[in-house]
């Protein structure tokens, strides 16, 4: 008798045991469930807020589900890059598209999607167009514009450029990349640093008209002056502006993308890459200075492959490129300024001083080396 009472006792005590630990737990996870959902309702209000804001203009939002739909679950790869893989897709009404899915990112999205909202605003011949975006806790993509043509790169640096897209359509598609930019930094609703212009960010159309993509480095600037506070290098080596590297160039600001574009510009006219000396090759003279003392010499540009008849045009994209790579920002051109040289002939161009770049390449690339990569992830 006295065992059967302390049997029952025993599976009494364990019955209420457990049954008090299923209610605290179910308890838990309802609160955990109930705070997680008030987050997430949060963020969700703070996205809603923005798009609103934007009425018509924003671009337009797509589940994750439906960007696998549109790519045919990642089928087409067009390219990769540090921050993500691009696929090719088609959207509901035919329209073909470029997908980058960005890497997988932490964070709640705000400051991504205030960025995606301010160049959802752009519009601009010489802008690649922003169709939507996807964000969906961790995974976010971008959805663009399809450009046939590809990017800039794969012409300016490939064995005989000038036999595929000619000094005639190259010099258009360089006014037309500084025309974007001006609309950037001047006519844009938010001014836009991009801090990231280089061949392999210029898509090219089906008529070969150059359109800026890839902003994952843009900055935005809400003031009139264009100075700009960071913390922090962000670009590609050999474009960098030295100020973004070491503020004791000066402040950095939309003359910073003014630098990158010189040097696309140099590299255009070369059809080589500006470090490719330094990194194949350290007895080689840098780029830049190559290029300016080719051009300081009777020969002028015969060495970029220049012939008589075509000289105008690459002796006026290398008097400006070499205007725009000035190593102090006070000393180079705006972007408009720019544009106003590429109506001037050369006679009417002074030339520019020369400067210490392969010092400043040096420089760039330890800075880079020792900051932490974190900036760039």
């Amino acid at each position: 008798m006295i065992i059967i009472i302390a049997v029952t006792s025993a599976a009494g005590i364990l019955l209420f045991t457990c049954t008090y630990v299923l209610i605290w737990h179910r308890r838990g996870k309802g609160l955990w469930f109930l705070l997680c959902k008030k987050t997430s309702s949060n963020t969700e209000k703070n996205y809603e807020a923005m798009i609103v804001s934007y009425g018509s203009l924003a671009p337009k939002r797509y589940m994750y589900s439906e960007v696998m739909k549109i790519t045919s679950s990642r089928k087409s790869q067009l390219g990769k890059g540090g921050y993500g893989v691009v696929f090719k897709g088609r959207l509901h009404d035919d329209r073909l598209v470029a997908v980058k899915f960005l890497h997988d990112c932490k964070g709640n999205g705000d400051e991504f999607v205030n960025e995606v909202m301010s160049i959802g605003r752009t519009s601009h011949v010489n802008v690649v167009s922003l169709y939507g975006f996807c964000l969906e806790g961790s995974k976010r993509a971008l959805i663009y514009e399809y450009m046939p043509n590809g990017s800039l790169d794969k012409y300016i640096y490939s064995e005989h450029p000038k036999e595929i897209l000619g000094w005639q359509r190259l010099y258009v598609i360089a006014i037309g990349i500084a025309r974007g930019l001006e609309y950037l930094h001047h006519s844009c609703n938010t001014r836009i640093v991009h801090f990231d212009i280089k061949p392999q960010n210029i898509l090219l159309d089906k008529d070969f008209s150059p359109k800026i993509a890839d902003f994952g480095l843009a900055k935005l600037c809400h003031t009139k002056e264009s100075k700009l506070s960071m913390t922090g290098a962000r670009g590609t080596i050999g474009f960098i502006a030295p100020e973004v590297h070491s503020r004791t160039f000066g402040v950095v600001s939309t003359k910073s993308d003014v630098y990158s574009y010189g040097m696309m510009l140099l590299e255009m006219v070369g059809g080589r890459r500006n470090v490719k000396s330094v990194v194949a090759k350290s007895s080689e003279k840098y780029f830049p200075d190559w290029i300016y003392d080719h051009f300081e010499q009777d020969d002028g540009l015969q060495a970029c492959e220049v012939t008589r008849e075509i000289e105008e045009i690459a002796r006026k994209m290398t008097m400006i490129g070499l205007w725009c790579v000035q190593i102090l920002p006070a000393y180079r051109p705006t972007i408009t300024k720019v544009l106003e040289m590429f109506e001037r002939s050369t006679d009417d161009m002074d030339m520019p001083p020369k400067q210490n770049f392969s010092g400043l390449l040096e420089n760039s690339a330890h800075n880079m080396d020792v900051q932490s990569s974190s900036t760039r992830n």
